[in-house]
């Protein structure tokens, strides 16, 4: 039986634009994603790497003006539905399941997101969960194993009484390995207030 359910937050709640940050650094003229921007973008994600130096990084390859740099950056992040809030908070409210956040963000992003929604809208997401888990801040990163363990051992859940919903299969897949439940949520067909119309918790 499901007693916990840890979500994503990118394509789960906030809507993305995953080519939006490719698109908009296509358009200052940077066509190729190297294996060493990723891992820089690897290391700024799981907070081994301040804002500063992130951005320093590209101005310094690529002479492009850091103000362009952190828009073309946060160009994947779009709107956050009112349903998706309303729906999380009722459900925080019958306090039934334990609920988590878990979610690969960066501080550039956790920033855009909090300016984007408003002090109030953050605030109510935020309050929703149990844990609010950003990868910049525990210093682990969706696929890697750890990050599943991590939420698993700090709060004594059990794995198979636990749902993961995340919109990328290698996630989903990585947390399967432990025995978590899963739903690859696909989110141009589907919608995480439609949770219940599953079947994870009959």
């Amino acid at each position: 039986m499901i007693k916990n359910i840890i979500f994503d937050f990118g394509d789960i709640f906030i809507n993305l634009d995953k080519q939006g940050t490719y698109k908009a650094m296509a358009a200052l003229g940077v066509t190729e994603i190297t294996e060493e921007m990723m891992e820089v973008y690897h290391q700024y994600e799981k907070g081994l790497m301040t804002t500063e130096n992130f951005i320093d990084f590209f101005f310094i390859k690529f002479n492009i003006p850091k103000k362009d740099l952190i828009n073309a950056w946060n160009a994947v992040l779009l709107d956050f539905p009112k349903r998706r809030l309303d729906f999380l908070t009722e459900l925080a409210e019958n306090k039934k399941y334990r609920l988590f956040l878990l979610s690969n963000t960066n501080d550039l992003h956790i920033k855009w997101v909090q300016n984007s929604l408003g002090k109030s809208f953050y605030n109510t997401f935020k309050n929703s969960f149990e844990q609010f888990y950003l990868s910049h801040e525990i210093h682990f990163r969706k696929p890697d194993t750890e990050i599943y363990e991590f939420v698993l051992k700090q709060n004594n859940l059990i794995a198979n009484e636990t749902l993961f919903v995340d919109d990328l299969k290698e996630n989903t897949d990585s947390a399967k390995q432990l025995d978590i439940k899963t739903w690859n949520l696909n989110p141009k067909e589907e919608d995480v207030t439609q949770l219940f119309s599953k079947n994870y918790f009959n």
